[in-house]
């Protein structure tokens, strides 16, 4: 495990590596996430090296007193942006919230990227009224509705959604709410044009919370963008269909990305 600091706190990642001569890929987690949901991509690194991040408050990173909304996905973005300079990162790729840092961070940082990957995200991420009122209330509740099928998984075992509530409860109700809410209030529906860099935004055919027309709004609005629909994956598409969505990842990167 690493750590760079800035800002007064200490932003953990971790670095695979073996090898890859490609371009360096950053990835982010969503809310309650942490940097594990990307375990699968590791293999990845092969050709690629992959950095994942613990945005501040997640897994092994510290926390930061931010108000939901902006004023956390800005933290979040200079989460991604320390760690992305520290280890010369050339894409990122985002999941969910994660997705929408990535978007803020090409649009509203100097940062030299090659290109973006964008998955379970959208230009903007309405969460449903229920589910911001359970969270400040009831966290089972949130849980029972992220694990119903086709919310954050299409079909997996119940050892695979255990592991998934257990991340979300070590998150904790508080860090949970803040991601929500600010999933929220993000909307770059008129920003999308400033995109300059490749894009890919992938989706798992069966995703509820951000479903294809999401990332289709993404392909019509980032001028080089394409768009990728997985088979038998919902919200993690990364995490339930490993081997799909690294070929889809790495087809886009030698066809599009030069480091």
């Amino acid at each position: 495990m690493e750590t760079v600091t800035h800002h007064g706190r200490k932003t953990a990642y971790r670095t695979f590596d073996r090898g890859g001569s490609g371009p360096t890929l950053l990835a982010v987690h969503g809310s309650g996430g942490n940097r594990l949901v990307w375990s699968g991509q590791s293999r990845l690194a092969t050709e690629h090296p992959l950095v994942t991040i613990d945005l501040s408050g997640h897994g092994e990173s510290d926390d930061v007193i931010a108000e939901p909304g902006y004023e956390a996905l800005t933290a979040y973005v200079d989460d991604t942006v320390a760690v992305a300079e520290a280890v010369d990162a050339d894409v990122l790729v985002g999941n969910s919230l994660g997705g929408a840092v990535a978007l803020t961070t090409a649009l509203e940082r100097d940062l030299d990227l090659a290109g973006l990957v964008l998955t379970g995200t959208g230009p903007r991420m309405p969460v449903l009224d229920d589910v911001l009122a359970w969270v400040s209330q009831d966290i089972e509740r949130v849980l029972e509705f992220f694990h119903e099928p086709d919310h954050l998984f299409h079909d997996v075992d119940e050892d695979a959604l255990e592991v998934s509530r257990k991340a979300l409860r070590t998150t904790g109700r508080e860090i949970l709410e803040r991601d929500f809410r600010t999933a929220h209030k993000f909307d770059v529906r008129d920003h999308l044009s400033g995109i300059q860099e490749p894009t890919l935004a992938v989706v798992g055919e069966y995703d509820r919370l951000t479903p294809p027309h999401y990332h289709e709004r993404l392909e019509a609005g980032i001028p080089h963008c394409e768009l990728t629909v997985l088979d038998d994956a919902a919200h993690l598409a990364m995490l339930e269909r490993p081997t799909a969505f690294n070929d889809a990842v790495r087809d886009f990167l030698d066809g599009h990305v030069q480091a």
